[in-house]
């Protein structure tokens, strides 16, 4: 198994690990809140959402958010490139979404460009500097590693949530 081989089976799980939870999502449960500011709804929409684009940094292809139409779909009033990351209470808790199925869609849309995405490079140009703000600077391949595994967790974040108990909610 080669690198691209890795990354690929690592970006599948991310869209399997969310398709498994396809039979709990129901709106109620979408929009809970374990008396934390981040609802499965939320978690759901940031996975993809900070995949969708960081992927659209590296590949230099406009978002799936905004090419797909999500952006119009989910209607959340949020900025184009909005991903979620330091939201305050406030905006995590606007993310309101009861329908499981676009959300899972926009995962699998985003999953599906990553994939397209890795089937472009060889394993020499995971080697390449993407970032250099960091010290050591951050190749091609660690980001795509970091990118998948940041939407895994929380994929899983929202898979734990999802089998709490209605006493573990607000």
């Amino acid at each position: 198994m080669n690198a691209i081989e890795i990354l690929t089976d690592l970006a599948e799980r991310t869209r399997e690990s969310a398709e498994a939870l396809r039979p709990s999502l129901t709106p109620e449960l979408l929009n809970a809140h374990p008396h934390h500011d981040n609802s499965v709804a939320w978690l759901l929409w940031h996975a993809a959402r900070e995949l969708d684009e960081q992927l659209s940094h590296l590949s230099g292809d406009e978002p799936v958010w905004t090419a797909q139409g999500f952006e119009q779909r989910f209607a959340l009033g949020t900025a184009a490139h909005e991903i979620g990351y330091g939201h305050s209470s406030a905006e995590a808790r606007a993310i309101r979404v009861d329908d499981a199925e676009l959300l899972l869609e926009h995962l699998d849309a985003v999953v599906a460009a990553q994939l397209s995405y890795l089937r472009t490079l060889s394993d020499a140009s995971l080697d390449e500097i993407v970032d250099e703000q960091w010290d050591p600077p951050v190749s091609r391949g660690a980001r795509l590693v970091s990118i998948s595994v940041d939407a895994i967790t929380h994929v899983g974040q929202a898979a734990y949530i999802t089998g709490m108990g209605r006493a573990a909610f607000e």
